[in-house]
């Protein structure tokens, strides 16, 4: 009686197949090579970007009168190599003591700062100006950038792209090069240009009511830095903005709004002064005004970068 032959055992399939390393490399350059296969190279699991409320580093910042930051890290949660509140974006809050100077040298396209509380002047390059309370302004990366407080201190909330240029390991661009310049908002020109908004008129495909802040190098992108955005949202009294989706990701600082909320991938975050809010990527989410006085409210998104790869993916949920 002729012997079967052995069975072949059964093929690998290519999901569970670990890295490949060169069979025979030549040299280093070839040693350095790894191959994966397309049933395991696209299913790379990250931990998910929590919709955090940051509410004890706004308090720290107001209440410590020292000269720091603060930062809205959340490395830990996102499995994150360097400080970041959401991949690609930092936030921070920036305390001075009276008559102190803070030095920041960001490794960032820019700084986008928004003044909580108290006056100062801001020296960046060669450029100096003065900032009171509800300016925003913009300062490039790449230079040193100098916050000086007059005699009642300062506090600050401020935004990079610091973890979008740490992720490749970049640096600023030099000053010549630089895609963007100083830019200073005065609160009472925010205010002026934000009625202008509230008081024209809108229509089905308008997402809200907000004042969008650019500058002359960026104002054919529409952006205040090539890759990130800023605006200045507001709710009436008693209203909510429609529930959306977007492809980018949003760090909010809420300005002005007791009994109001945000409902973020169905979790209800609830307001409070100068807290930090985080909305991940493609989560649905609205916002909700449940007092008698407009809603005010600041948000920065990645979302120049997503402008640009044709990404947005923005859709209303209703």
């Amino acid at each position: 009686m002729s012997s079967q032959p052995a069975p072949k055992p059964a093929a690998i399939d290519m999901a569970d197949m670990p890295v490949q390393l060169p069979s025979a490399p030549a040299g280093a350059a070839e040693a350095r090579a790894r191959f994966f296969n397309s049933g395991n190279a696209f299913n790379v699991k990250l931990p998910p970007v929590p919709a955090t409320r940051f509410l004890d580093e706004p308090e720290r910042a107001l209440g410590s009168g020292v000269t720091a930051f603060h930062p809205c890290d959340q490395s830990a949660a996102i499995d994150s190599s360097f400080p970041a509140t959401t991949p690609l974006m930092l936030a921070r809050y920036a305390s001075i003591a009276p008559g102190d100077t803070l030095t920041a040298d960001f490794r960032a396209t820019g700084a986008i700062w928004y003044v909580i509380r108290g006056s100062g002047s801001v020296t960046t390059g060669d450029e100096r100006f003065v900032f009171g309370p509800g300016d925003v302004f913009l300062t490039p990366g790449g230079v040193s950038t100098a916050l000086s407080a007059g005699d009642g201190g300062a506090v600050l909330w401020v935004v990079t792209n610091e973890p979008q240029l740490a992720f490749d390991s970049l640096r600023p661009a030099e000053p010549a090069a630089a895609p963007v310049d100083a830019v200073h908002y005065p609160a009472a020109e925010i205010a002026a240009q934000l009625q202008k908004v509230v008081e024209a008129s809108q229509n089905a495909t308008t997402s809200g009511i907000a004042l969008i802040f650019s500058s002359d190098r960026q104002e054919a992108a529409r952006n205040i830095l090539p890759t990130l955005t800023l605006s200045l949202n507001t709710v009436p009294a008693g209203e909510q903005q429609r529930a959306h989706r977007h492809n980018s990701a949003a760090i909010t600082l809420i300005l002005k709004g007791d009994h109001c909320y945000s409902m973020v991938g169905g979790q209800r975050c609830d307001w409070s002064p100068y807290a930090t809010l985080v909305t991940p990527a493609t989560e649905p989410h609205s916002h909700h005004n449940d007092s008698g006085e407009r809603a005010m409210f600041l948000i920065v998104q990645d979302g120049g970068l997503h402008y640009h790869a044709r990404t947005m993916g923005f859709a209303f949920l209703d």
